[in-house]
């Protein structure tokens, strides 16, 4: 921390006139110093600078006196738990002396790292921007939840019995287990469900309704999955008065939900190609292989405790990217730095990975947990020649953003306008639902590209406005 480094700090945040995300700038050692070094150890380290002064343009405090405050500063660290070992140096700077305390991040298991005399639930604090924030208390409680695994996911819904599970899937799922397990069955099918953990005190499991369920959401209407697209590149747009092009929530067992979501995005992104040779290559907004990989990820690894539950996943759509935001952020020992490593898992829901990593369910095994998730999504898209997918992480979500393809010169776009007109020129006449259903697209999507021939006099409809039997064909 000393040298050129220490004046790249300091200039950076005299030309910008504020602290930042990882350096804290402060006069003295006082009390808030504590919620700083809480901050910078719950989230990801940061440096602390004494003995510059905000007012003068972060000039060195006059007659500062570097020995007591640094005193001072290790008294302070003894005032957390657990205590902090801060790296506390004295430098010289412009003539005068100041403090410089680099502050680690303590390991997961140590979390929270809180202002003793506030308690755990008052004194904890994370780094946001220029500031601290006090953590709220479901953070506090996913932090402490990482010194244990979790077993929200094997918690028995008493409401639901087992006719609430599918019976074909339930079928299924068991006669596979039977073969791998013959143990478990030999006292008979309930015992064998509940070593399963389908069920539990004669109830389905969270993990089983999700993986299982006929609908789960009879019990957990907010464990869905939200899907939208959006006009603009942010959701203030629609506060400008465009409206969403396409809002749905997609519900039922995580095996129908993954597989609707992946046909929304389907049928609302553009497909590119590139003529090689005699043959025509499909060149996609975003690999399916890497959407589905998140998609999977967002509802295997999200949060299902109590608090979350009236959280859903979102699937969002803007003209320039697609974001795939899970409840709750990461678990365990997996960080931004360690995910995609070969082999890493934390699993935060065991149960539901070990029902979705299985072969006997419809549609065969969902997940693979084996850590190769955001290897599979990196590879896809460095095949499809896009930049690698972005990741952000805190307590209370995980994003993951994938940007979208640039379009080559030598590519030509297949768009909604395109296809439609294709079909209007292979056929007399066309429904909306025909078109829908040759073209995969969205009825909204459809629409808007027939509206817009109408306008331009390219199409013409056969009926009058909101006939239930209105066909479109080319003008004559």
């Amino acid at each position: 921390m000393l040298g050129g480094k220490l004046e790249d700090l300091i200039t950076t945040i005299r030309a910008i006139g504020a602290d930042t995300q990882r350096v804290e700038v402060k006069s003295t050692v006082g009390k808030a110093v504590l919620e700083t070094l809480s901050a910078f150890s719950n989230s990801g380290s940061g440096t602390l600078i004494v003995g510059l002064s905000e007012e003068d343009g972060f000039a060195p405090v006059p007659d500062f006196n570097a020995s007591a405050e640094q005193d001072r500063l290790i008294s302070r660290c003894d005032q957390l738990t657990p205590r902090i070992q801060a790296e506390i140096d004295v430098v010289d700077f412009e003539g005068s002396h100041i403090l410089v305390a680099r502050t680690p991040e303590i390991p997961p298991y140590d979390k929270p790292c809180y202002i003793t005399e506030r308690g755990m639930y008052n004194g904890s604090y994370r780094r946001s921007g220029e500031g601290d924030h006090r953590l709220l208390h479901y953070e506090v409680d996913r932090l402490l939840e990482a010194r244990r695994q979790p077993t929200w996911d094997e918690e028995a819904v008493a409401e639901a019995t087992i006719k609430d599970l599918d019976a074909d899937t339930l079928t299924s799922y068991l006669a596979g287990e039977k073969k791998l397990r013959p143990r478990s069955f030999s006292k008979g099918k309930p015992q064998a469900m509940a070593h399963l953990r389908v069920t539990r005190e004669g109830h389905p499991t969270l993990a089983a309704l999700l993986a299982m369920g006929e609908y789960p959401q009879e019990f957990f209407p907010r464990l869905t999955v939200s899907f939208a697209v959006f006009p603009g590149t942010s959701k203030g747009d629609i506060a400008k008065g465009v409206r969403l092009l396409e809002s749905r929530t997609f519900n039922g067992p995580i095996h129908d939900v993954v597989k609707q979501t992946l046909h929304a995005v389907t049928t609302n992104m553009n497909v590119g190609g590139v003529i090689e040779g005699a043959y025509r290559q499909e060149l996609p907004d975003y690999p399916l292989v890497a959407v589905r990989e998140a998609v999977v990820n967002a509802v295997m690894h999200r949060d299902y405790s109590p608090q979350a539950r009236g959280a859903q996943v979102q699937v969002n759509m803007y003209i320039d990217r697609l974001e795939i935001i899970s409840p709750g952020g990461l678990y365990g020992a997996a960080t931004l730095d360690t995910l995609g490593t070969a082999g890493l898992s934390a699993t935060r829901n065991q149960r539901l990975a070990t029902f979705l990593e299985s072969p006997n369910l419809p549609g065969g095994a969902l997940a693979e947990n084996r850590g190769t998730g955001i290897q599979a999504i990196q590879t896809a898209l460095g095949e499809a020649l896009m930049p690698p997918a972005e990741m952000r992480n805190d307590l209370t979500s995980f994003t993951i953003t994938f940007r979208r393809r640039r379009i080559a010169k030598s590519e030509t776009y297949r768009t909604a306008y395109d296809r439609v007109v294709d079909l209007l020129h292979k056929h007399e006449s066309v429904s909306t639902a025909e078109l829908v259903s040759h073209t995969g697209l969205s009825r909204t999507a459809v629409q808007n590209a027939v509206n817009r021939l109408i306008a331009e006099g390219v199409a013409e409809p056969t009926e009058p406005p909101r006939s239930p039997r209105q066909r479109y064909r080319k003008s004559r």
